[in-house]
């Protein structure tokens, strides 16, 4: 039994390493996975995406990513675009991936798997530095059930024990780590829910009536807006090239938001469906992290140098001016650029865990 067991988790991790696929930067064209694990004096760096980031919407925004690493170390770029979570980090730890953009916790698993995935660098905040590097992790409902989240006045989450609730991954800082590590802060001071764990929150008829997961952000907010679920976890950046904030303070709760009449997919058949915010809590940037076992130092030094450099730091098709219609990865509303971080930066989203 075990054996069958073991062998059905190997045919399932197969299969969603066959989902990834990859394209080059200049070119953008698709193809089967090349498995290019670029050693020292290997003349291609392999980039891998999440699922947030690998729409077609997002490609040339990776393609800008890949057009400073081409410029900078003379090699090609090639995009492994990814269907899961898990993909991007394995292909990050075991090598088949030079440079990977993640979030706080998939780069903590694939740094727990191979100490030779470290950060390359990280996008500041508008301050330029790490001390406002930070975006949030949203609890929302649709637009007509928030009152039914509100304690007085204030918004609770009180009322998410018993609902439906879709999560992004298990890997997911803000899709995940973050949402749940705070239920579980926040409902265990109570008598009812004081032995309150993450784990419970994973599958429906314990904490929460169903759960589900979207595999990306956006297909959580979409598991919310399809009324899959009654409250989804998802983050303010990964939704922000599809929906308008129409009320309330952006990223506080009680705002609204649109879907926008141009929305790329997923929500292109969802224009003008509305959501609000429950709960908002800030999270850590997302870093791009390198496979310094799979890069000579001279090709990981340049990388570091090329990401933090001034140039880069004012090339708008990477760090795209908050009022343009392009979509993008970075936007910039004052001097929001790369920096360099260590390991230990990382440190708070790792205590969640404890």
């Amino acid at each position: 039994m075990k054996k069958l067991f073991l062998s059905v988790l190997t045919l399932m991790f197969l299969t969603l390493v066959g989902c990834a696929s990859s394209e080059t930067s200049g070119e953008g064209t698709s193809g089967s996975d090349s498995n290019s694990g670029s050693g020292s004096g290997d003349d291609t760096i392999t980039i891998a995406w999440y699922p947030n980031e690998s729409g077609g919407d997002l490609k040339e925004a990776r393609q800008s990513i890949g057009k400073m690493v081409e410029d900078a170390t003379g090699k090609k770029v090639e995009h492994k675009t990814t269907t899961d979570y898990i993909i991007a980090i394995e292909a990050i730890a075991n090598g088949n991936a030079d440079v990977a953009y993640m979030g706080a916790q998939g780069y903590i698993e694939a740094h727990k798997k191979n100490e030779n995935v470290k950060p390359l660098a990280v996008s500041s905040g508008e301050s330029g530095t790490l001390e406002d590097a930070q975006y949030y992790s949203w609890l929302a409902v649709k637009e007509g059930n928030m009152n039914k989240y509100k304690n007085g006045e204030e918004f609770s989450i009180n009322n998410i024990a018993g609902k439906s609730f879709s999560f992004v991954s298990q890997s997911s800082t803000s899709g995940f780590k973050v949402p749940s590590a705070g239920i579980v802060s926040h409902f265990s001071e109570m008598d009812k829910y004081s032995d309150l764990t993450q784990k419970d929150l994973l599958k429906g008829g314990e904490f929460f009536s169903q759960v589900q997961f979207g595999g990306s952000h956006q297909g959580s907010a979409v598991n919310l807006i399809t009324d899959k679920t009654e409250v989804a976890a998802f983050c303010d950046v990964c939704v922000g090239n599809y929906v308008e904030n129409v009320e309330g303070e952006h990223n506080r709760p009680g705002a609204v938001y649109s879907v926008a009449e141009d929305a790329a997919e997923p929500f292109s058949q969802l224009a003008g469906e509305k959501f609000g915010l429950i709960s908002v809590t800030p999270v850590l940037n997302a870093p791009f992290a390198m496979n310094t076992n799979t890069m000579s130092e001279d090709t990981q030094k340049t990388l570091v140098d090329a990401f933090t450099s001034d140039e880069t730091a004012n090339n708008k098709e990477i760090f795209v001016p908050e009022d343009s219609s392009d979509n993008a990865l970075f936007f910039t509303t004052g001097k929001e650029r790369f920096v360099k971080v260590d390991n230990s930066w990382f440190d708070p989203i790792r205590e969640l865990s404890k």
